[in-house]
């Protein structure tokens, strides 16, 4: 090989490429893509992203349900109010690990930043195909301003802290692309971002909550409560530490070969550790959920057919998972705990779509043709996942998140 052939290996569009397809040639490249998971996803884009085109061609009314009366629909009872507590991830593993000092939970930080970061981006790009207008999105953010909106304080808030997590997670795009001076700084600053990103999340995880405060009348009052901004805030801690939980344990499954042995080695005694701290803060939150009841003094309430729908909702979604993480602990079993943590996300999706969706305006003739969502905006919700999915996908197979790159070590952090 000349000198001239190893300049053009070693170009900067050579190297980028390199990177991008993992060290293969296009060929290579194009062969690996060509699997069964792969194909069902590309199925799954090509008739949901059309959809999506169709929406904003004709209409929100043309793809769901939702109207002045149901203003949500799943794509924000799923996307927005859903996906945000599980997004908790990056705050509460980088509070765990820079702010508390667990330095041994630090193998599980850049999984748990990726994650919240990847949860907010989507939910922000749910949120754009709902909004009219999506194009004037910057209006409320820099032009005509609504500070008295608790939305306006939620827009705010996601948007910073979307910024707030991309810092965070700088370091390993830095590490990939070997930008190690800019590296150095976006590491100085990892504390600072940790503290911002703590008090936006407080803040826009309970605002979420505030915002049904506005709605007397409309979510049926068990439910309904004062304590609602405290439900979630609380609710995100334990969703956010059962979304590590989760995530590590499907990286481990399918991304066994981008792990390194710290990662691997470390899992099940830390997944015990975070499924301890979990079912502390679920008990909480489950004790609290009574208090809710007898504060408003709905125990009447309970005997209905809602009743009944509460009932299943924190016995069998909040007080179940609690006692499988609290047995799974107690037993250092780190696959119960895991099961616990499932059960428990299912939980946290079940509480935000009775929230948003299913008894919101309960009261109102026809309501559960309305709040079932119809297959145009069922398949646009599938293909958002999908290519969440295979985006994050995308970012673990290539940069440093489940593995540490020998050239930055630990120390450095």
């Amino acid at each position: 090989m000349n000198d001239e052939t190893i300049a053009k290996a070693e170009s900067f569009p050579a190297r980028f490429t390199d990177k991008l397809l993992m060290g293969m040639s296009w060929a290579e490249y194009s062969k690996k893509l060509i699997t069964p998971f792969n194909i069902v996803a590309m199925i799954i884009l090509c008739v949901g992203f059309p959809l999506i085109g169709l929406r904003f061609y004709k209409g929100l009314a043309a793809v769901t349900h939702s109207s002045n009366e149901y203003p949500w629909s799943i794509l924000l009872g799923w996307g927005l109010f859903a996906g945000v507590p599980l997004s908790a991830t990056g705050y509460v593993m980088a509070t765990t690990v820079y702010i508390l000092g667990y330095k041994k939970y630090h193998p599980l930080v850049r999984l748990g930043v990726l994650t919240g970061f990847m949860g907010y981006l989507f939910a922000v790009i749910y949120l754009l195909i709902d909004i009219g207008r999506p194009w004037r999105i910057y209006y409320p953010m820099a032009v005509s301003y609504g500070p008295t909106s608790v939305l306006f304080l939620v827009a705010w808030h996601v948007s910073t802290y979307l910024t707030v997590q991309l810092l965070e997670f700088s370091p390993a795009i830095l590490e990939w692309i070997r930008a190690q001076r800019v590296r150095k700084w976006a590491i100085l600053i990892t504390i600072a971002m940790t503290i911002a990103g703590v008090i936006l999340s407080t803040l826009h995880q309970s605002a979420l909550g505030a915002l049904f405060l506005l709605a007397p009348g409309k979510v049926h009052p068990l439910w309904y409560s004062t304590f609602i901004p405290v439900f979630n805030f609380i609710s995100s801690i334990f969703g956010g530490l059962c979304m590590v939980i989760a995530v590590s344990t499907v990286c481990a499954r399918w991304l066994r070969d981008k792990a390194d042995d710290t990662f691997l080695s470390n899992l099940d005694p830390l997944t015990v550790g975070l499924g301890k701290a979990a079912a502390v803060v679920m008990f909480v939150y489950f004790v609290l959920k009574l208090i809710g009841v007898a504060h408003d003094d709905n125990w009447a309430l309970l005997g209905t057919g809602y009743g009944y729908w509460f009932l299943v909702e924190i016995f069998l979604f909040v007080a179940l998972p609690v006692v499988t993480l609290s047995v799974g602990v107690k037993k250092n079993s780190a696959g119960l705990v895991r099961f616990g943590a499932f059960h428990a996300i299912a939980g946290i999706i079940l509480n935000r779509l009775n929230l948003s969706i299913i008894t919101f305006n309960y009261n109102l003739p026809d309501h559960f043709h309305h709040i079932v969502p119809p297959a145009k905006e069922a398949l646009i919700v599938l293909s958002i996942i999908t290519f969440h999915i295979l985006l994050f996908r995308w970012i673990l197979n290539r940069m440093p998140v489940l593995r540490e790159d020998p050239d930055f070590p630990e120390e450095d952090h």
